[in-house]
């Protein structure tokens, strides 16, 4: 039996005596990076967030493992959007923690602290640079100077272009470096979009319905590349396709009410009473 990860402890927003910590001294990122000691690299234990008297999650509790791939499923309203929102820094919750690694409190780190630490966030529609060719576009999104002129005409910097043209290999986009973005197809702009947030180095990225609007074989090829991912990133997938989430393999969660309502493979999740009920049988 694998040794149960330990969680961190349960924070509040206020320091003894009730003084305000200010970020400066909270989920600090150190340089050494992310701290994987546990092998877990997010935490949500007890994420309660209410809109109006109604609660998008309640008590939220999910770990995912550094390198892991995992698929997020339920009914719309279940809180997957939220859940995200929360890991970001968008949503503050009303109670609860989530960490990124062992030391990082993600509620008391603004969304771009949260972005330099290490989480990519990727949205259903793809949005990239249209005016710009594949290759500027992969320029702007490198994790360096981000000032237009640095990316896009010192990227002969040595070491820069070699990223660039191992990326548009490992996204498939490797024939298109100068074509403009906006001449791309749906699936293409998706990849892009991918290879874009990779630019950055993330070691966690949460990808929202990224293949909703794709050809069966830009699907195909979508679950080969996060697959391929896997290891060297931690991936949770936000998906409605089921023989997406099925190609993908590993574990998969189900939201719904903004809890966790079942966890396993994806069909030790199909055989759930529950999750036919509210979800797979509809």
């Amino acid at each position: 039996m694998s040794e149960m990860p330990t969680l961190p402890p349960r924070a509040t927003n206020q320091a003894p005596g009730g003084r305000w910590e200010s970020e400066a001294s909270i989920g600090r990122v150190s340089g050494e990076g992310v701290d994987l000691s546990h092998k877990v690299i997010l935490y949500l234990d007890g994420i309660t967030v209410s809109f109006d008297g109604f609660k998008a999650l309640d008590d939220l509790t999910l770990t995912i493992d550094a390198g892991e791939l995992r698929c997020i499923i339920g009914p719309n309203g279940a809180g997957k959007t939220t859940m995200m929102d929360v890991i970001t820094g968008k949503t503050r919750p009303d109670s609860g923690t989530a960490f990124f690694g062992q030391t990082m409190d993600l509620t008391r780190m603004t969304e771009p602290r949260i972005a330099n630490a290490g989480i990519g966030r990727k949205f259903q529609k793809p949005t990239v640079f249209e005016n710009h060719t594949v290759f500027e576009n992969f320029a702007l999104a490198m994790k360096a100077d981000k000032r237009v002129r640095h990316s896009l005409f010192a990227t002969s910097r040595a070491g820069e272009r070699d990223r660039i043209a191992a990326m548009l290999t490992r996204v498939r986009l490797d024939r298109h470096a100068d074509r403009p973005a906006g001449l791309l197809s749906h699936g293409q702009k998706q990849w892009l979009e991918i290879g874009m947030l990779l630019m950055q180095a993330p070691r966690l990225l949460l990808l929202d319905e990224p293949v909703a609007g794709m050809t069966d074989e830009e699907t195909e090829r979508t679950a080969e590349l996060f697959i391929g991912l896997a290891g060297d990133h931690s991936l949770v997938v936000v998906e409605h396709d089921m023989r997406f989430v099925e190609a993908l393999g590993g574990k998969v969660t189900v939201l719904c009410e903004g809890a966790v309502l079942a966890e396993g493979d994806l069909a030790t999740v199909r055989a759930d009473p529950r999750v036919i009920e509210v979800y797979l049988g509809r």
